[in-house]
């Protein structure tokens, strides 16, 4: 069964299986919500327990998270209470997001989620949804793996990926990362270039 399928993820979440399950907000997400204090709209792909809705909400953010696993969504429902209602069920890449753009989206085990033959429609897909000047933020899985998902990045790769349309403006080791990630994520922060801007240097 491919890591594509609803079910792939959807069995995993109703039996409990879910190693990539951080049970909490990552330090590095805290530390940029604390020093950034412009909240704007905010989405959450692949969202998952759904741990950062409440951390962005509490800091003012307007966040919509989205999770194609029913049991997914279920979980992050009951996890965050009253704030449940910004957890959507749907497919981040055709889901309707009412033609709204977004000032951030928020990366957590979702790229390295999906095979690479699906990254550049992501790629692509996070570029729409931001407005210009907007950012994709969070940890990206980088290194090798014998028996993916999660599926590993290269720098080469992630350039190819963002190095057109975005801007690197963060790259550090994550310092809290789970024993399944432990070693090879990393905390970024691109900025999507305006439409105005120039080609990518380099």
């Amino acid at each position: 069964m491919s890591s594509t399928e609803v079910e792939f993820w959807d069995k995993r979440y109703r039996t409990g299986r879910t190693p990539w399950d951080f049970r909490g907000v990552p330090l590095a997400l805290m530390e940029w919500l604390q020093k950034n204090e412009a909240p704007g709209r905010v989405l959450i792909p692949g969202c998952g327990s759904g741990y950062e809705v409440r951390a962005f909400a509490e800091r003012g953010w307007d966040v919509l998270a989205v999770d194609f696993s029913p049991s997914a969504v279920q979980r992050a429902q009951s996890e965050l209470g009253t704030l449940g209602k910004r957890v959507m069920l749907g497919d981040f890449f055709n889901a309707d997001f009412a033609d709204r753009k977004f000032d951030l989206v928020y990366e957590r085990t979702f790229l390295c989620s999906l095979p690479p033959g699906r990254w550049h429609d992501y790629a692509g897909h996070v570029a729409s949804t931001l407005i210009d000047g907007g950012k994709l933020l969070g940890f990206f899985y980088y290194g090798v793996e014998d028996e993916p998902p999660p599926f590993p990045l290269s720098r080469e790769v992630a350039q190819s990926l963002f190095g057109g349309k975005f801007v690197c403006l963060e790259d550090d080791a994550a310092l809290d990362s789970l024993t399944l990630f432990a070693g090879h994520e990393r905390w970024q922060v691109w900025e999507k270039r305006s439409n105005k801007s120039g080609p990518a240097a380099g």
